[in-house]
């Protein structure tokens, strides 16, 4: 395919990269790494912005071969980076395993969605990347690197934002296979949230939030348990949410077809905790979505924001989803050492309307901290980046040190992570 014909799933990105190679073999991909000036990963292209795109060649490895290694003694699988989850969960049920999380998009791949720190939902469920217990990648040089929980940098890799090797195998903790049952309500009050947040979002294994800001409601709340766990919350005498008699889509007007089974019915963790099936595509990309975490503590009050500019948003909006997301010690994680609150915002596939609602967005919530999702719009400075992760100067040193000639940079990261003086690559392991 030729440059400019290739784009994102959303369709808002045209690849500037000149080729997609697609190496068959580990070795084949060291010697493109080696051989080139300029290269990024390129995973199923659920980003939302410029991230995997590269002033040379993008690469994707899911012509690698499809492994799974089950250690069951230890917990954990060795994976194939280019899996998607999908693909992966069933490996995985077949030998009794689950994953603690999912993400609401099964199409997406491990390597791409860790490197991103994409996430599920649940209070105690941190991100997708906490999983990773090791990962095997190509360094700039070509060669082949394992890093572990033994090397004093791992915290930097999960989420890596492809700035430090291409990642062809990572090892993930895994967990005995269960079974998980969903319900969706509607019609809840928002105002609800004032003193219930907790209660809510502790009311399930993962729960979801939604509003279109159109109206002072929440229009569904998507409670998912696991099998033999109970909740009250429905029968709280605050709770005047109206079960779903029928299938639900989150965006109004979209097809339940494409979600995961509802009504109460227990399928496995794979089958549930996504909101929508692998076998459908869940719309025709023709949407822009950005998120932003920030501190659960904050929730409330992020919320009372959000709400001050309900109806400049609500025009350019297809869905707001709000999760809570367990904190972790990655790095570059936007749970970084803090219990989380994800706002997430799925806008119509118009850029040049949705830009200002953005930065409307972000002037409410920077009061609280939000940290941007990495694969989603964004137009957070990289100074504003800086100030928001305390490890940041440590990973622009590892970038430097890893990869000076920058053969893993793109403009996303000159724009997001310049380059760090020198002073800033203080105490890091070669």
């Amino acid at each position: 395919m030729d440059a400019g014909s290739r784009k994102n799933w959303a369709g808002n990105v045209a690849f500037r990269a000149a080729d997609l190679s697609r190496p068959a073999t580990v070795g084949e991909l060291q010697a493109l790494v080696a051989g080139a000036d300029r290269i990024r990963a390129l995973g199923t292209g659920h980003s939302f912005n410029d991230i995997a795109d590269s002033p040379g060649t993008q690469v994707s490895v899911a012509g690698l071969p499809p492994e799974v290694e089950i250690d069951s003694a230890a917990s954990v699988a060795r994976v194939a980076a280019g899996l998607t989850y999908a693909e992966l969960a069933v490996r995985l049920e077949d030998k009794g395993f689950a994953l603690r999380t999912l993400a609401s998009l099964p199409h997406i791949s491990v390597a791409g969605a860790c490197a991103t720190a994409t996430h599920g939902s649940g209070l105690a469920n941190p991100g997708l990347a906490a999983a990773v217990t090791g990962l095997e990648m190509v360094a700039a040089d070509g060669d082949l690197v394992t890093v572990g929980h033994e090397d004093d940098w791992f915290d930097a890799t999960p989420v890596h934002l492809g700035a430090l090797g291409i990642v062809t195998k990572a090892t993930l903790e895994v967990v005995p296979s269960f079974e998980v049952s969903q319900r969706v309500y509607e019609d809840l009050p928002l105002q609800v949230l004032d003193e219930h947040f907790t209660d809510i979002m502790a009311a399930g294994y993962s729960v979801s939030l939604f509003t279109d800001w159109r109206a002072p409601r929440l229009t569904q709340v998507w409670i998912k348990q696991r099998e033999g766990e109970a909740t009250s919350v429905a029968e709280a005498p605050w709770f005047t949410a109206t079960p779903a008699q029928a299938q639900r889509h989150p965006v109004p007007g979209g097809s339940p077809d494409a979600c995961t089974q509802q009504l109460g019915v227990p399928g496995r963790w794979y089958d549930r905790l996504p909101h929508f099936r692998p076998g459908f595509r869940p719309s025709g990309g023709a949407e822009l979505q950005s998120e932003y975490l920030l501190p659960i503590a904050s929730a409330v009050p992020a919320l009372h924001a959000v709400a001050e500019i309900a109806d400049r948003i609500a025009p350019v909006l297809q869905i707001c989803e709000v999760r809570v997301v367990a904190a972790d010690r990655l790095w570059l994680s936007p749970c970084y050492l803090q219990d989380s609150v994800g706002l997430h915002f799925t806008w119509v596939l118009d850029p040049g309307s949705v830009q200002p609602a953005v930065t409307l967005v972000e002037q409410q919530l920077a009061p609280f901290g939000a940290r941007p999702h990495w694969g989603k719009v964004f137009t957070t400075s990289s100074q504003a980046l800086r100030e928001s992760y305390p490890r940041l100067p440590d990973f622009l040193g590892l970038m430097a040190r890893h990869d000076p000639a920058g053969k893993f940079r793109n403009a996303f990261t000159d724009r997001c992570l310049p380059p760090a003086r020198s002073r800033a690559a203080r105490h890091l392991p070669a």
